[in-house]
């Protein structure tokens, strides 16, 4: 099953654009629209009742339903443009939420990550309006938690990035990108 993570929250969304190209040649999939989810305050009392289930495995618990979910998926899709060197923040919470010791991952006996997760291979789509999109921060980030927590080692950039600069043609730009995710 390819699990499609929908960060795109613009009516138009050109990184949407891009991901349902995506998935087209990807075949059935299950979406998760961030914007729909109305994530609870990452406060003292979420971390308490969190850390009470994870040491009780108590896994079945609802609010471990999105890191199960990810962590079944076989293939999974993220899109998110490209905001403030990074993605809409909603993308952030979603990681705070599937980020769970006991089914996305576990720590080895020398306390590093060791992935519990099913995927093999992750596409993070993202579009940008400018040039300046340094690997290391947005992507760099997914890349990093998916390869070092997730045990997901085809991790996988489809970017286009430019489309707001005065005098770019956006259409050009983004049928580079289409044409690249053609030959995927």
């Amino acid at each position: 099953m390819t699990l499609f993570i929908n960060a795109c929250v613009r009516e138009k969304s050109r990184t949407k654009l891009l991901s349902d190209a995506l998935l087209a040649k990807l075949g059935d999939y299950e979406e998760v629209n961030l914007e729909d989810i109305d994530f609870p305050k990452t406060d003292k009392s979420f971390l308490k009742k969190r850390d009470s289930l994870i040491a009780s495995h108590s896994f079945d618990n609802p609010m471990f339903t999105l890191a199960r979910h990810f962590a079944e998926a076989d293939t999974i899709v993220i899109a998110a443009p490209y905001w403030d060197l990074s993605f809409p923040a909603v993308l952030k919470q979603y990681i705070e939420h599937i980020n769970v010791l006991g089914i996305t991952f576990e720590y080895t006996p020398e306390g590093f990550p060791k992935g519990l997760c099913r995927a093999n291979k992750l596409y993070y789509v993202m579009t940008a309006g400018g040039t300046y999109v340094p690997e290391e921060f947005a992507f760099g980030y997914i890349k990093s938690l998916a390869e070092n927590f997730y045990g997901i080692k085809d991790v996988k950039l489809i970017a286009a990035t430019g489309l707001d600069i005065y005098g770019a043609d956006e259409q050009a730009i983004l049928k580079d990108a289409l044409n690249r995710i053609e030959k995927i």
